[in-house]
């Protein structure tokens, strides 16, 4: 394969030097070149390259995103004008898009330079946040804040008013992101199969009080009403805009615009089953490990990285 460039997308606040380490000696055997946005510079060795944050994704032919689904889909986002495949290396909490744990790294990257993996095609959420473009792979989201007051939007499907929301947050979500904020607040699971847009209130006082599955062709337009509390906008988890008390939000979805490696789909599709139910159990994380058998106790306690090949 003629891949000569990755990019790495690091986690922004945890410790990745243990698997920067690993994709270094690998990539120094393989005669691979490294670039990091040069922000980042600091947390790499001398031998992966800086480079504007604009320009990693666009001067790699595949990225690796070191952390949890917030570092891929920062990964997806950053890619989102010239789609790069992204390899998620898990560093951190529960997640589910990213695919490989650290002891695995050292083949998976064997397998990304020789192409031996497929590609999973994402589509995102095409945001004009009162005249701003956006993009949102999970969901973007209007949150009051607290204390003062709700959120209170009016919803339009293609120009058609539907109605409106009197809530703590209102979630718009991709199949995807259907598992995170949209799910915490009551919404279906949409399989990432298929193409909708789901629209979920959280804590709903008055208005539509239940989720909408929409079409991926029909425009989702969401407008503060008069009255309304001032809200914050995230996307992708992230605080874009903050105590706004008026303006307008306009979400159309875009198809493939994201590509994830994927180098065991079964597998990977089994490890989020497994995740989603346990997020219905009411149990710390070391609860849930004592629940594990004793050997695969221990395989956990005592996981560490493999020495680099």
């Amino acid at each position: 394969m003629d891949r000569s460039r990755l990019g790495l997308v690091l986690h922004p606040t945890r410790d990745v030097s243990a698997v920067v380490d690993t994709i270094v000696t690998w990539a120094a055997r393989h005669h691979i070149s490294l670039a990091v946005r040069a922000e980042d510079r600091h947390r790499v060795p001398a031998t992966v390259e800086p480079l504007p944050v604009g320009e990693v994704a666009h001067r790699s032919d595949a990225l690796i995103a070191i952390g949890g689904d917030g570092t891929m889909l920062g990964a997806l986002r950053s890619a989102v004008h010239d789609p790069k495949p992204v390899l998620g290396v898990h560093v951190g909490k529960l997640g589910f898009l990213v695919e490989v744990e650290p002891p695995e790294l050292p083949r998976a990257l064997d397998r990304l330079v020789a192409h031996d993996f497929t590609v999973e095609n994402h589509s995102c959420l095409a945001c004009d946040v009162c005249g701003d473009d956006l993009v949102a792979f999970n969901d973007i989201a209007l949150i009051r804040q607290p204390g003062a007051g709700f959120v209170s939007a009016s919803l339009a499907v293609d120009g058609q008013q539907y109605g409106y929301y009197r809530c703590d947050a209102l979630v718009v979500s991709t199949p995807t992101g259907s598992t995170a904020y949209s799910y915490a607040a009551g919404g279906p699971l949409v399989s990432p199969a298929t193409e909708a847009v789901v629209v979920t209130p959280s804590a709903p006082m008055a208005g539509i009080s239940r989720a909408l599955v929409l079409s991926p062709h029909e425009t989702v337009r969401l407008q503060l009403r008069e009255g309304s509390g001032p809200v914050a906008v995230e996307v992708d988890g992230l605080v874009i805009r903050d105590a706004a008390t008026e303006g307008v939000v306009q979400i159309r979805y875009r198809h493939d615009a994201g590509l994830v490696v994927r180098l065991d789909p079964r597998r990977y599709q089994e490890r989020n089953q497994l995740k989603l139910s346990l997020l219905d159990l009411p149990l710390l994380p070391d609860q849930l490990r004592e629940l594990l058998p004793e050997g695969l106790r221990e395989k956990f306690n005592r996981r560490e990285l493999p020495p680099p090949r």
